[in-house]
C-alpha cells in the first residue's frame, strides 16, 4: 500500500512539477519544439454541466461554456500570455477512453478542507506532508478521485 502511494506521489509530483520547468521541449534534427507544457486536463463524467458548477462552487473555478481556462505566463517572455484548459466531457465520450485523477494545486490546504468539509465535500483521507508540499484526497459530485496539492517553496 505504502509502494502504491508513493508511487502515485511521484507521478503526481512529477507532473505537477511540469508546471514549474522553464520551458519543456522535445527537438528534432531542425531544433523545432514539440512539447511546450501542459495544455490541457479534460476527464468523463455523468453530467459535465453539473461537474463544472459544482468544481466551480466548491474550488472555486472561474468556468465558463468550455470548462475553464487557466492563464500563466511563458518563460522567458514574461509577456507572452499562454494557458492550461480543463474540461469534463460526457462519460460516454470516444475522444478519449481512460478515466483518471488530477491533481490541483491550491493553497492554505487546511483552509481550504475545513471548507470544503462544511460545504458537505466527502474528504477521502487526512492531509499528509512532505517536504515538496500537502496532500490530501476528496472526491468531487461525481464521485472522482482528486487530489489537492499545496507545494512547499
Amino acid at each position: 500500500m505504502k509502494k502504491i502511494i508513493l508511487i502515485t506521489l511521484t507521478l503526481a509530483t512529477s507532473f505537477c512539477l511540469g508546471f514549474a520547468v522553464k520551458t519543456i521541449t522535445t527537438t528534432n534534427n531542425n531544433k523545432m519544439k514539440r512539447v511546450t507544457g501542459i495544455g490541457g486536463v479534460f476527464f468523463k463524467c455523468k453530467d459535465p454541466k453539473a461537474t463544472t458548477e459544482w468544481y466551480q462552487k466548491h474550488l472555486g473555478l472561474d468556468t465558463n461554456p468550455y470548462g475553464a481556462t487557466f492563464e500563466w505566463y511563458e518563460s522567458p517572455d514574461s509577456t507572452k500570455k499562454a494557458q492550461t484548459q480543463w474540461t469534463p466531457f460526457s462519460e460516454d465520450s470516444k475522444y478519449f477512453e481512460k478515466h483518471f485523477m488530477i491533481n490541483y494545486r491550491v493553497e492554505n490546504l487546511e483552509r481550504l478542507v475545513e471548507e470544503l468539509r462544511k460545504e458537505g465535500v466527502t474528504i477521502v483521507d487526512k492531509i499528509e506532508t512532505y517536504d515538496y508540499g500537502k496532500f490530501v484526497h476528496i472526491l468531487d459530485g461525481d464521485g472522482n478521485k482528486v487530489q489537492l496539492w499545496e507545494p512547499i517553496y
